[in-house]
């Protein structure tokens, strides 16, 4: 019922500390993929307000690495689509390549720079938990390169490296991969 009424036309109101703003009800300008509103009360016109209910409303993202959590792609070894764009199935714009890894924009961009640095061999490295010793190398040669790449694109003033791990770390691909992001002020904290 609340994705009927979210898709609907009608004017939802959500609260803002105590002034309700009205918006139309469309789910992509009430909830931006790049945007989380959580615990915020949501009312359909006519509604008393003590029959709203508060919910969580997730991100794309999150709910993508719910998805791949809940399927428990984690560990099946099956191409991830980081396999595809390192073995050119899926195209990509490469920053850098060499024989271990492979950098490449990001195709939904969170900040004016924003790349991805994979390891070209998984081997089992799809989290950043599941390192072994025999990964060190790798992990350390995927810093370099980004930092390698970061000022490549001009990220002299600073960047910031993210790996999101499992699914509370928002992990929607199982395939290992720093995210460099840069280009503009960054605050803290970062998304939580």
């Amino acid at each position: 019922m609340l994705a009927t009424l979210l898709r609907s036309t009608a004017r939802v109101h959500i609260s803002r500390g105590r002034v309700p703003v009205s918006q139309p009800a469309n789910f992509r300008t009430l909830f931006p993929a790049k945007k989380k509103i959580s615990q915020s009360p949501v009312c359909a016109p006519g509604l008393a307000r003590s029959s709203c209910r508060n919910l969580t409303v997730m991100s794309g993202e999150e709910a993508a690495a719910k998805a791949a959590a809940a399927s428990g792609i984690a560990d099946t070894g099956a191409p991830t689509i980081f396999d595809k764009i390192i073995s050119k199935e899926i195209p990509a714009e490469v920053l850098f390549e060499d024989d271990k890894c492979l950098a490449f924009r990001d195709i939904s961009p969170q900040a004016p720079t924003h790349f991805l640095v994979v390891p070209k061999v998984r081997a089992g490295l799809t989290q950043l938990s599941k390192a072994v010793p025999e990964n060190i190398d790798v992990l350390g040669h995927l810093l370099f390169t980004a930092q390698k790449v970061a000022k490549q694109e001009g990220l002299e003033q600073g960047f910031r490296i993210v790996i999101n791990d499992g699914e509370h770390g928002c992990q929607s691909v199982y395939h290992l991969h720093l995210h460099v992001i840069g280009g503009k002020q960054l605050s803290w904290p970062p998304g939580c």
